[in-house]
C-alpha cells in the first residue's frame, strides 16, 4: 500500500498544497516563493528520499511567516498521513549531518506525541536572503504539531548562518527517513501500547 499524504490549507493568508510519498526517490517539486526556504524543502525530500510537491501562495508582500508556517503545519500534516497508522515502521531514529563548520544531530520518535527540543548557535545572523533565521525553530515547531512526533535539534556549533540551517534539514530528513522506513522484523506497532 501507497504510503503517500495529500494537504490542502487555505485561509485569508495562505493557499498551500502538500504532497508526500515517503517511499520515493527523493524527488522534489517545491515553490512556497520564499527561495531559501525551497531550498530546506529540496533538502528534506531528497535526502529523505521522499517524493515531495509544495505549492504555497501567501501574503508575501506583508512578510513571510504565514507562508512558512503554514507550509510547515501542512507539511507535518501530509507526513502524518503518510505514515497511516506506523505499522511495520521502525519508530525512532536519529542522525548527524555535517555541513563544513556546522554539525546538525537530530534524533526523532513517530510516538504520536508532539515535542520539540531545539538548539543552535547564538549570534547566527538575522537573514539568509528573505529567509528570516528565527523562522526555523518555527518550522520545526509547526511540523511537530501536525505530525505528533516528538524531534530533539541539536547544532552545537557552527558560524556560517545557511550552514547552520542546512545541516538541520539534511539531518532531520535522514532521520525522517530512517524512522519511517518499514523494518522487516516488525509485523505490527512499535509499542507496548499497540497504538501510536
Amino acid at each position: 500500500m501507497a504510503r503517500v499524504g495529500r494537504v490542502e490549507r487555505s485561509t485569508k493568508e495562505t493557499s498551500v498544497l502538500v504532497e508526500i510519498n515517503l517511499d520515493g526517490t527523493g524527488k522534489a517539486d517545491i515553490s512556497t516563493g520564499v527561495g531559501f526556504y525551497d531550498h530546506m524543502l529540496d533538502q528534506l525530500g531528497r535526502h529523505g528520499l521522499f517524493d515531495l510537491s509544495v505549492k504555497t501562495e501567501g501574503d508575501l508582500h506583508i512578510d513571510s511567516h504565514h507562508t512558512i508556517e503554514d507550509t510547515s503545519l501542512a507539511l507535518g500534516a501530509a507526513f502524518k498521513q503518510a505514515l497511516g497508522d506506523k505499522s511495520g515502521i521502525v519508530r525512532f531514529a536519529n542522525a548527524s549531518v555535517p555541513l563544513d563548520e556546522s554539525l546538525a544531530q537530530v534524533t526523532v520518535d513517530l510516538s504520536g506525541r508532539p515535542y520539540l527540543v531545539h538548539s543552535e548557535p547564538e549570534g547566527m545572523a538575522p537573514m539568509i536572503g528573505d529567509y528570516d533565521t528565527t523562522m526555523t525553530r518555527h518550522i520545526l515547531e509547526s511540523f511537530v504539531a501536525q505530525a505528533q512526533v516528538a524531534l530533539h535539534v541539536h547544532v552545537p556549533y557552527g558560524r556560517n548562518a545557511h550552514h547552520i540551517v542546512e545541516c538541520q534539514f539534511k539531518a532531520l530528513a535522514r532521520a525522517l527517513r530512517y524512522a519511517s522506513e518499514i523494518d522487516p522484523r516488525q509485523s505490527g506497532i512499535p509499542s507496548t501500547k499497540g497504538a501510536l
